[in-house]
């Protein structure tokens, strides 16, 4: 393969995108097809934002480029990457300079209602973030159902296991065979 390819997994807090994106990469290691994992956000966690930027998005930017460019280096060509607004098309733009103008990128959008958000950050969330997670998730999936582009694949995960859930979500790329 001589262009990169790029799994964007995105959703609301509590939807299992990390959870997923593990099983994602568990299920590429059993069928030896070689992928770097980036979650994503964990790439623009400082504080205070440089420069002003409340959203960090240049420092993840940039440091989705570094961090991409050491894995190319060592000739890896696919990658699991996951973070909420990661499908969004002024996000995938990043993935386009850090990967390349020909990346091929796959977006899915991981779905789950609002009662299922909330039992999973309320297991989650033991600190003092519990209602700002919940309030800021509830907006965020319906910003996310809203900007999400025609192309990206919608997994519902209420009520499913993480490996139903990752088989369809790599059904989506092609890398394997999911079932």
């Amino acid at each position: 393969m001589d262009h990169a390819e790029a799994l964007l997994i995105g959703g609301r807090a509590g939807v299992g995108r990390t959870t997923v994106g593990w099983e994602v990469s568990a299920r590429l290691r059993a069928a030896e097809v070689a992928h770097a994992v980036i979650d994503g956000d964990f790439m623009g966690q400082v504080h205070p934002a440089p420069d002003g930027d409340p959203h960090r998005a240049a420092i993840s930017a940039a440091n989705l480029t570094a961090v991409w460019g050491n894995y190319a280096a060592l000739g890896y060509r696919r990658l699991v990457y996951t973070n909420t607004v990661s499908v969004l098309d002024e996000v995938a733009g990043q993935f386009r300079r850090a990967m390349g103008a020909d990346v091929r990128i796959v977006r899915v959008l991981l779905t789950a209602s609002d009662a299922t958000a909330a039992v999973r950050l309320n297991g989650r969330e033991i600190g003092g973030e519990l209602e700002h997670e919940l309030t800021n998730s509830a907006r965020k999936a319906r910003m996310l159902d809203e900007r999400a582009p025609m192309d990206t694949v919608r997994v519902v995960t209420d009520g499913r296991s993480v490996v139903d859930i990752a088989a369809d979500v790599l059904a989506a790329t092609g890398w394997v065979n999911c079932r």
